[in-house]
């Protein structure tokens, strides 16, 4: 069965053992007064533990395998590093083992009871992209909205994170961070692992000097996407016009573009074309100038809106793409778009700002402006839905997205505070 060591753990950490179960293997009673810290790096698995082995009491780490002959596969018996384990704990003892110094260790057999096992089988091998799906809707309400607010901050805290890496990358420049980032977020999912290389290709500095010339900016943008070198816009003159200033930008700046074919299109409304996100990205970059300053600046949900509130070019209101006309509309972005460029960017910056610069203030605006915008509506989102777990607002569904990514998908039901709900319930499920 998979993860059976972690399973045995597991059991270890939160005592889901008959109480009166553990003995040696030579018939003497433990009594388990702490289990110590668990380890997740080198060294015993637990560290600092308290047992009490008849009338004695032993205090240092414990092991913890799936068989005794584990300790010296595993080197134990030459490592000084495990000379401090005063117990080890195994499903099957099957040998006597001894430390470093020669001297014998105590074992024990940890059994998995069959409870924790029934229920570690039905969520580790089930066929469902949500292991407990059929389990949500039995658990207090009170117990879900904790656990969604918990995992609403750690999206957060890992997004804070990602954010402090291109901090790294462009010597603390908050601006050039920002950009890529809301230039990664125009992809809307599609397409922003390619949107994310164009702005790491392209620096912000080179946008902010040509911020008075949207022509300029588009060429830039457009030229380093790899779409000005397609053929199909050829008959344009507005793509001529393009091409022509991004040869000259491309020279003066030893720029190397993108491979254009490489932008997602299938299956994609004609107003979310590669094509149509970059216009609008290049009237929001040209027309704001230190966006990042302007998104501090905001404490209302409507304000942040207005900030994503732009029109694109002329041209980009009768065209989707190049070379081919399109129903005359004013280009902007969507009611629904715009909440999501301030989910996926505005909230994660003004929590990594808060965090990096020690202000609260900015970490519970970010927290505010989630609670205030209303839920996305994606794939994993509708199957919590249907599983009973509704959520409220954007902080609620970007809890739910972190418990699908960061526990479901990987099988971490065992880190995962509702897998440990459904282990170490009493009675069947």
């Amino acid at each position: 069965m998979p993860y059976k060591e972690e399973l045995l753990h597991y059991i270890w950490k939160f005592r889901l053992y008959p109480f009166d179960s553990l003995e040696t293997t030579d018939g003497q009673r433990i009594e388990v007064i702490d289990p110590g810290m668990h380890n997740l790096h080198a060294g015993p698995d637990f560290f600092n533990a308290k047992v009490r082995i008849d009338d004695k009491i032993w205090a240092g780490d414990v092991e913890i395998h799936r068989s005794s002959d584990e300790w010296e596969r595993h080197g134990h018996h030459t490592d000084k590093a495990y000379n401090s384990v005063i117990l080890h704990l195994s499903e099957r003892v099957d040998r006597i083992i001894k430390n470093e110094r020669g001297q014998q260790i105590p074992q024990c057999k940890l059994s998995v009871p069959d409870e924790v096992r029934k229920n570690s089988d039905y969520l580790i091998h089930s066929h469902s992209a949500v292991p407990c799906k059929d389990y949500l809707s039995s658990l207090p309400e009170t117990f879900i909205r904790s656990f969604l607010s918990r995992l609403a901050i750690e999206r957060l805290e890992r997004k804070t994170n990602d954010i402090y890496t291109y901090l790294d990358r462009f010597h603390q420049s908050w601006d050039e961070a920002f950009y890529v980032l809301l230039t990664r977020n125009f992809g809307f999912g599609l397409n922003s692992d390619l949107l994310e290389r164009l702005a790491l290709s392209l620096p912000f500095k080179y946008i902010r000097r040509h911020g008075e010339s949207l022509f300029q900016v588009e060429a830039l943008l457009f030229g380093q996407a790899g779409l000005l070198e397609e053929t199909g816009g050829r008959e344009d003159n507005y793509f001529l016009q393009l091409q022509d200033e991004y040869r000259f930008l491309r020279n003066k700046y030893s720029l190397v573009p993108l491979e254009g074919h490489l932008f997602k299109r299938m299956r994609v409304r004609p107003r979310s074309f590669p094509e149509m996100r970059i216009a609008q990205l290049a009237a929001l970059l040209q027309s704001s100038g230190r966006l990042f300053s302007l998104v501090l600046e905001q404490k209302k949900v409507d304000d942040w809106m207005s900030l994503f509130r732009i029109s694109p070019s002329q041209y980009w209101h009768t065209h989707y793409s190049f070379g081919k006309q399109s129903p005359k509309s004013d280009g902007q972005l969507g009611s629904m778009s715009r909440q999501i460029l301030l989910i996926n960017t505005v909230t994660p910056i003004l929590f990594a700002y808060g965090k990096k610069i020690a202000s609260e203030s900015y970490c519970d605006r970010a927290i505010h402006l989630l609670e205030s915008l209303k839920p996305e509506r994606n794939v994993i989102v509708s199957e919590f839905c249907e599983a009973g777990v509704i959520p409220r607002n954007a902080f609620d569904a970007q809890a739910i997205i972190q418990l699908r990514r960061a526990y479901c998908d990987p099988r971490k039901c065992l880190f995962c505070r509702i897998g440990h709900h459904l282990l170490s319930r009493s009675g069947k499920k």
